[in-house]
């Protein structure tokens, strides 16, 4: 069994306004076609579907949502919030706040114990994180610099050579922005192959092939969040779009599952520059049986909470996976 795992940072379910929504304000045909005309928000769901955490479902994916929150007070961020998903953990109720958006030492110890990355490969399965990192990202971790962020961190603890320039030049990493563009216009890498839509999305669905677990880690959402840049964040969303619809052409769903979801909210609503309280999405991609068993899990997981959390994914993969 395979799964990819497309992490969307500081992305959450808004509202039906295209003023603060890039979500409903952004041409977005491959997924709403996947979810049956359906915008990746928060109301204007629900058609009758049971339990009310259940948004949407048609034969080609399911959208849930998750609670960020954690029965914590307070605004979630990105270090709680990605630990939490990867550990399955409660790491803002065993801090007693929300962190971020760098790891603190007592979540960086929360991670060592275990994150699915480990659980995994105790399991003899084989998970990747395929973003590719560039030179200068090395050179600040290794001055002292820069801390690496939760799934950085995570895979690195459990034994996963970051990718690397030389990684993405011979198609073994992709950039985060998909295509590389940012890593010529921005980094300075010259010499950087660009890729376009399509190839990015094949380069996904070739990289997925070689695990049972793929991680990417798409920042670029978060980041146009706290700029409240529309045209932006339309860009974003429209690129992600673009890219899912090329992976999609070539993905092989009765064997294979691709989840998205997120951390905390925040670019649903570009009203403000902050993190927001609004659930994240879970959508679920591939054969209504496989999205049944996932969903099967990820119900037992959540037990007797009201809607599933961020700390149900990490056990719902390993049982799915493992």
């Amino acid at each position: 069994m395979k799964l990819l795992f497309i992490f969307l940072d500081g992305v959450g379910l808004g509202d039906d306004n295209p003023v603060t929504n890039p979500f409903v304000h952004a041409a977005m045909p491959n997924l709403e076609k996947i979810l049956g005309g359906h915008k990746l928000i928060a109301n204007g769901h629900h058609s009758g579907i049971e339990p009310d955490y259940y948004l949407v479902k048609t034969e080609d994916a399911s959208l849930l949502a998750l609670d960020a929150c954690l029965g914590i007070k307070g605004i979630p961020q990105s270090a709680t919030g990605q630990a939490s998903l990867l550990t399955g953990i409660n790491v803002s109720a065993k801090l007693s706040f929300h962190d971020g958006p760098k790891p603190t030492p007592p979540i960086i110890e929360l991670i060592h114990n275990g994150t699915i990355f480990t659980q995994l490969h105790q399991h003899g399965r084989v998970a990747s994180l395929i973003n590719a990192f560039p030179p200068r990202y090395f050179e600040s971790i290794d001055a002292g610099y820069r801390i690496p962020g939760v799934i950085a961190l995570s895979a690195n603890q459990a034994g996963i050579q970051l990718k690397t320039l030389v990684d993405l030049i011979e198609g073994n990493a992709i950039s985060a922005d998909f295509t590389a563009e940012g890593w010529r216009g921005h980094l300075g890498y010259i010499n950087t192959p660009i890729l376009n839509h399509v190839q990015a999305g094949e380069r996904l669905n070739n990289l997925a092939n070689r695990s049972n677990l793929t991680i990417f880690e798409y920042w670029l959402t978060d980041m146009a969040g706290h700029h409240q840049d529309m045209e932006s964040a339309c860009t974003i969303l429209e690129t992600l779009d673009a890219v899912i619809g090329s992976l999609l052409d070539s993905w092989d769903d009765k064997n294979s599952l691709i989840l998205l979801t997120s951390d905390h909210g925040n670019l649903e609503d570009l009203s403000t520059r902050h993190h927001t309280l609004n659930d994240v999405p879970l959508l679920i991609i591939g054969s209504p049986e496989l999205r049944e068993l996932f969903t099967h899990q990820l119900n037992a997981a959540r037990a007797s909470r009201p809607k599933p959390d961020l700390t149900d994914i990490a056990p719902t993969i390993v049982n799915f996976i493992g």
